[in-house]
Parts: C-alpha cells; sequence; structure tokens
C-alpha cells in the first residue's frame, strides 16, 4: 500500500472516527498547517516504511503551452491562484515567472509550484487570508517535491472545508480559479468528471473553486480545455453535451473559457453571444459545422448561416496598447465575433458627417449586415484592429482600422473611424502605425485609400507617414497609393 500526502478529508475523517488506524512512515513528508493529529486521538499505530506515490510531471503538449499563456494573461500582479488537477493548470506557470507578489490557495499542486516559487514571483504578501502561506489540501509529484515541502513553514495544509469553502475563496484578493473540462456544450455548460456515461473522475473542487474565485475582489474563474480529443477527430466544443455526460459547472457559473485558440467570456451574456465565443475558440476545422448546428438548434439567428465558417478570433500578436498626449491609455486588438453589439453602439453614436467621412455615402444607421461584415472577418486579407477604453461593463470600442487585401496587387485598402469625442487626438495615426506594422509582418506590399477632400483628418493621418506616397485627385476625392518599401 503507497501513502499520498493529503490533508483533505483524511483529518475529518480520523477526527470522526470510531477507531483510528495510522500508518507512521519515516518517507512522509511532515507538512505544516492544520494538518497534525493527536497521538491520543489514534487507536492503532503500524509502522511502515515505503516510498511515496510520485506522479512524474509530463512533458507538456504543444496546444497546452498555448492555453497556459492565454490564462496567464489574465492573472495580474498579487493575484491569488488556484491550480487544477491536470497538464493544463500546471502549463500555465512558465508564464507567471514575471509576476509580482503572487499568492497560491489551491486544493491541489504539483512539481511546477517549486519553479514558480523560486523565481520569485510566489510571496503571499496580498493574500487576504493564510498570507504569505501557500495553501493547499494535498499534492502529487515527485520525491523532489516531497522533499520541498518537508517541514517547509512556507505551506499550510488545510482539510478541505477550509480551502474549498466558497467563502474562504471568494474573500481572498483576486483569486483565480484554473480549471479543466472535457468537453462544454455551446449554452456554457461544463462537463469534467465522465466521458458520455462513463465517469472519469469526481467534481472535485471545481464548483466550490470557480464560485469563490466569482466572489473574489478582482478575481477570475476559468476553465480550460483542448479544443479536440481523439487526435483531432472530436470537437470538445460541442452543440450539445455527449449523451450520458453530467453538468459540473453551470452555464450561470461559467466565466472565462479558454482553448489554444483564444479567451471566450461568457458571464452576463446572452445564449447567442455565448455560442459566438465559444465557435471562436472552438478548432477551425468544426467552426463551420458548430455554426450550423447552432443554427439549426435556433442558438443562432437564421442569418448567422451567411457567416458560417467566418467566426474567428484574431491573432494575439495584433494586439498592443497606446497612451494619448493627456496619457489616457488605448488597448488595441483585432476585431471579436462578439463585438457585434458594441460596434452597433459605435455606429449609432456617430455623427452624421462621420459616417459620411467613413461610407463615402449618406447613410441615416449602419444596417446590420454591414456590421457583421465588420465582425465576421478572417483576419488575414480582412484585418480589423479596434481601440478600446476600459468601462464599468466591460470596455467600449472608439475606433476602428482596417484593411482589405487585394491579392491581385498585394496592396491593401485602409480606412479608419473614430468615435467623434475621440477625434483630433492622434488615435487615426496611431492606428495607422499598427496596421501598417502588421500588414509588414503579413508581408503586404502596401496599401490604397480613397479618401473625401473634406476629410482633413484623415488626410492628416495619411500625409503624415513616412512612407512612399502617391496621390491623385479628382473631384472630390484623393486616390493613394502608399508603398512600405
Amino acid at each position: 500500500m503507497q501513502s499520498l500526502i493529503s490533508v483533505d478529508i483524511v483529518k475529518s475523517a480520523a477526527e470522526n472516527a470510531s477507531l483510528v488506524i495510522a500508518e507512521v512512515n519515516p518517507q512522509m513528508p511532515r507538512t505544516q498547517g492544520n494538518s497534525f493529529i493527536s497521538v491520543h486521538d489514534i487507536d492503532v499505530l503500524v509502522p511502515v516504511d515505503i516510498p511515496i506515490i510520485e506522479n512524474p510531471v509530463a512533458e507538456p503538449k504543444e496546444e497546452y503551452g498555448k492555453i497556459g499563456q492565454y490564462i496567464a494573461a489574465l492573472i495580474e500582479d498579487g493575484s491569488t491562484i488556484e491550480f487544477g488537477i491536470g497538464a493544463i493548470p500546471q502549463a500555465v506557470v512558465p508564464f507567471l515567472k514575471d509576476r509580482k507578489d503572487l499568492g497560491i490557495h489551491t486544493e491541489m499542486f504539483s512539481d511546477s509550484i517549486i519553479d514558480l516559487i523560486e523565481s520569485g514571483a510566489v510571496t503571499g504578501n496580498r493574500k487576504t487570508m493564510d498570507r504569505g502561506k501557500i495553501t493547499a489540501s494535498f499534492c502529487m509529484g515527485s520525491k523532489k517535491l516531497y522533499d520541498y515541502i518537508d517541514n517547509n513553514p512556507s505551506f499550510a495544509f488545510h482539510p478541505t472545508e477550509h480551502v474549498n469553502d466558497p467563502f474562504v475563496i471568494g474573500a481572498q484578493h483576486k483569486q483565480v480559479a484554473i480549471n479543466v473540462a472535457l468537453e462544454i456544450d455551446l449554452t456554457g455548460q461544463v462537463c469534467a468528471d465522465s466521458l458520455g456515461s462513463n465517469f472519469y473522475s469526481g467534481i472535485g473542487g471545481q464548483v466550490d473553486f470557480n464560485r469563490g474565485a466569482a466572489r473574489s475582489t478582482g478575481g477570475k474563474a476559468i476553465i480550460a480545455l483542448p479544443s479536440t480529443a481523439k487526435d483531432g477527430t472530436i470537437s470538445r466544443i460541442r452543440p450539445t453535451l455527449s449523451n450520458g455526460a453530467g453538468v459540473v459547472t453551470t452555464r450561470g457559473d461559467v466565466h472565462y473559457v479558454v482553448t489554444e485558440y483564444g479567451v471566450a467570456y461568457l458571464h452576463g451574456k446572452s445564449v447567442q453571444e455565448r455560442a459566438i465565443a465559444l465557435i471562436s475558440i472552438a478548432h477551425p476545422k468544426f467552426r463551420a459545422e458548430l455554426t450550423r448546428a447552432a443554427v439549426d438548434a435556433k442558438i443562432l439567428r437564421p442569418e448567422y448561416a451567411e457567416v458560417e465558417g467566418k467566426i474567428v478570433v484574431g491573432p494575439p500578436e495584433f494586439s498592443s496598447s497606446h497612451v494619448l498626449k493627456d496619457g489616457t491609455l488605448l488597448n488595441f486588438r483585432p476585431m471579436h465575433p462578439t463585438d457585434e453589439p458594441r460596434l452597433t453602439e459605435l455606429f449609432h453614436a456617430l455623427s452624421k458627417e462621420t459616417i459620411y467621412y467613413r461610407f463615402m455615402s449618406q447613410v441615416k444607421f449602419v444596417q446590420r449586415r454591414v456590421i457583421q461584415n465588420f465582425v465576421f472577418i478572417n483576419h488575414r486579407t480582412d484585418v480589423a484592429i479596434v481601440a478600446t477604453v476600459p468601462e464599468a461593463h466591460g470596455e467600449d470600442i472608439i475606433a476602428i482600422g482596417r484593411y482589405y487585401l487585394d491579392e491581385k496587387t498585394n496592396l491593401a485598402e485602409i480606412a479608419f473611424v473614430v468615435r467623434d469625442a475621440w477625434q483630433n487626438k492622434g488615435i487615426g495615426t496611431a492606428l495607422f502605425k499598427h496596421l501598417t506594422l502588421i500588414a509588414r509582418r503579413n508581408g503586404i506590399a502596401g496599401f490604397t485609400a480613397e479618401v473625401l477632400k473634406t476629410n482633413r483628418s484623415m488626410l492628416r493621418v495619411i500625409n503624415k507617414s513616412d512612407l512612399d506616397i502617391v496621390s491623385v485627385p479628382t473631384s472630390d476625392v484623393y486616390s493613394f497609393r502608399i508603398k512600405f518599401e
């Protein structure tokens, strides 16, 4: 019989049992915290001397590293982290070594925690409870890990009723819960314990930590999963859960969902918005199929059949930031499939003059079809970058820069629109430079643009650049040809 370094339910069981039989093993590490039992509460002591069960850390798969990178981007300095069971939560660790004052409050941990501690990223100084301590209820790893925690005052092992208490978790500062799923449906229901009707594990602490992190000030509840299973033949994001699969975390409790293709935020979203967000982070070869299934199930409106296969998240390397002269920080990121409501709000807020300059025609309002043409793009020949500012409800889109590639000429037509209240602040110029950088990386030779002579703001943006510019005037419009080389 092999032993496990576990306080979780063992201490409570020993305190309540009528007969307590305990093995005494010199190879078992002595853990600090609420993990001690009085010798007077033990009825029978059994001396043993056997190795502790080890769980070697496997080399992470490539997609796990990508998932880990996306998750790490959500974790701020001073956060308290829970690492769920499995390779994916551990794949986050290499991307956290530059963080400051991280804390750990987790059900379990493995060897990867050592490197994170040794990097100096973990201090626990901003934890609300168990400050300065690494809190857990059990661990699994190698002998190196067991030697590391042996009598180490940095660790505090506690029973499950403390570690997994959602109110204790929610009291922590910026608690981040990282848990895994086996599959998730398009409404956000998470199955984490069975493959169909065949049970794979128990529900564990996923619900406890997910709800606790949601209660935490500045906390984040994250569910992660690879986009596919069985060597890429099955999508883990499904129209409905597999027959017999149970729901571990309900759709109302799900906040962030992460795959190797990006991050979807579901909390507070409509069923349609949830489906679009999840399809956008599914494996590309399944997105069209998922879109058709969502339309057939009336999760998506019928017109979404027209964007089948176009629900794509832009690459993270397209993201950047820019500080205006007045100190305002703008975030530049690719257009997201879930941006339709924010984009609708932007266009409704534009003046008639701004709309005329952008579309070169008098329109009373921008139709939904036009807005969808902005949102559902391929991020290769059709690139759209939005400038956003943070708001209490998330973020507002205040500007869009876009280019459309003519593959015959390898030149891309550019266009911009900036919310009226944010014009003449240099946002157009910053977007122009950002799009130029993206286009260069994509091997595009240059830009073209059609600009009304009365659109002085756009003319300034183009003429201020140090690129090779040729302009051809007509009666109302300047036609620009802008070469990068």
